[in-house]
C-alpha cells in the first residue's frame, strides 16, 4: 500500500517525512541508493568489522563450562 508525502529543504538539503506506516524509527542510519527516478531506503547493516567489534565488545564469562560426555544409547539390530 503505497503512502504520499512531500519533500522539504532542512538547510541545505532535500529532506521527506516519512509517514509512521513507514519509518524506521528515530535514531536508524539508513543507506539510500538511487536508479534514475527511483530511491531505495534500508537501514544500514553493520560490516563485518563492525559486527566483530560488537561481539568482542560483548562481556566476557567468568569461566567456561564443560559438557558432560555425550554416551550414545545402545540401539539393538544396528
Amino acid at each position: 500500500m503505497p503512502v504520499t508525502s512531500r519533500t522539504f529543504r532542512s538547510g541545505n538539503s532535500d529532506a521527506v517525512r516519512l509517514p509512521k506506516e513507514v519509518s524506521f524509527g528515530p535514531g536508524v542510519e539508513v543507506e539510500i541508493e538511487r536508479k534514475g527516478d527511483v530511491l531505495t531506503m534500508k537501514p544500514k547493516r553493520l560490516s563485518i568489522q563492525e559486527m566483530i567489534a560488537k561481539l568482542e565488545a560483548l562481556p566476557k564469562p567468568s569461566k567456561i563450562g564443560k559438557r558432560p560426555p555425550f554416551i550414545a544409547p545402545i540401539r539393538k539390530g544396528l
